[in-house]
């Protein structure tokens, strides 16, 4: 297996309280109505004691971030009950707000390995299932998207640090090359910004490609990677699917210990 960079970090958020402004100056602050129209299925996934990621709904009862956002420090999935998505959240009100009874990391995540590898950001997806569904007509579903060409601009609309209150769009970076799975932007992303989905528009019209997984911490211009998409999520929907309802008060989980494959792959914690 290929590392991709000496350092790399994982973009799950510490407690909002403890982060600090961020300086990113070509993201779009979507603090109103008008603002959010279009990304409203994107939100914030609360996660325990104040981290977050981003999460996007791509079915009614479907959301889809990272899988490392998902992990304890102890390498075991969090309990749904720390978990909550609220849906184009903008300075505490929210489109719609819903607890998780499901949490389905891709089967072939390793949450605690040595180093980022190409094959582990490649799975860092997972979808979660909503308590509730979401059948507002200002919250619609995402569809996913071919995966895109090198070249290509996309746009991303993420949760960050400094920026914990409102999403933010970064409307064009491109992709930079396709690497055994692994997409790699030039996206300028912050913690936080885990599980955020990286955008194609065609015709006015958005569609998933890809969801963020890292970034380069020591670099002189912005780096990210994230997932390419389709494959790994056909492998997880179809998981997903196969577990059946969700049992009333308990809750399902994808994986067991014995069930990892051996990538080696290192993320920061969401609770760190």
């Amino acid at each position: 297996m290929m590392r991709l960079l000496a350092l790399v970090a994982a973009l799950c958020v510490a407690p909002i309280a403890a982060v600090a402004q961020s300086a990113a100056s070509d993201l779009i602050s979507l603090e109103d109505r008008n603002a959010t129209e279009g990304w409203e299925a994107v939100g914030r996934l609360d996660i325990g004691f104040g981290g977050f990621c981003t999460a996007t709904l791509i079915r009614e009862r479907l959301v889809l971030t990272a899988a490392h956002c998902v992990y304890g420090d102890d390498g075991e999935v969090l309990p749904t009950s720390a978990f909550t998505f609220q849906a184009a959240l903008r300075n505490g009100r929210a489109e719609a707000t819903r607890k998780i009874v499901r949490i389905v990391p891709h089967p072939a995540f390793e949450p605690q390995g040595e180093i980022i590898t190409n094959e582990a950001i490649s799975n860092d997806i997972a979808v979660l299932e909503l308590a509730q569904a979401i059948r507002l007509t200002s919250v619609q579903p995402f569809s996913i998207a071919a995966r895109p060409r090198r070249g290509d601009e996309v746009a991303i609309v993420s949760y960050g640090r400094g920026r914990s209150e409102a999403p933010s769009l970064q409307e064009t970076c491109t992709i930079l090359g396709r690497n055994a799975g692994t997409l790699v932007m030039n996206c300028d992303i912050e913690k936080g910004s885990s599980g955020a989905p990286v955008f194609r528009i065609d015709r006015g019209r958005a569609s998933i490609v890809s969801v963020v997984s890292a970034s380069a911490i020591e670099s002189p211009v912005p780096i990210s990677y994230g997932t390419s998409l389709q494959g790994p999520l056909r492998v997880l929907l179809a998981e997903f699917a196969a577990r059946g309802p969700a049992r009333p008060g308990g809750e399902q989980r994808l994986i067991s210990i014995g069930e990892r494959n051996n990538t080696g792959a290192k993320f920061i914690r969401p609770n760190n």
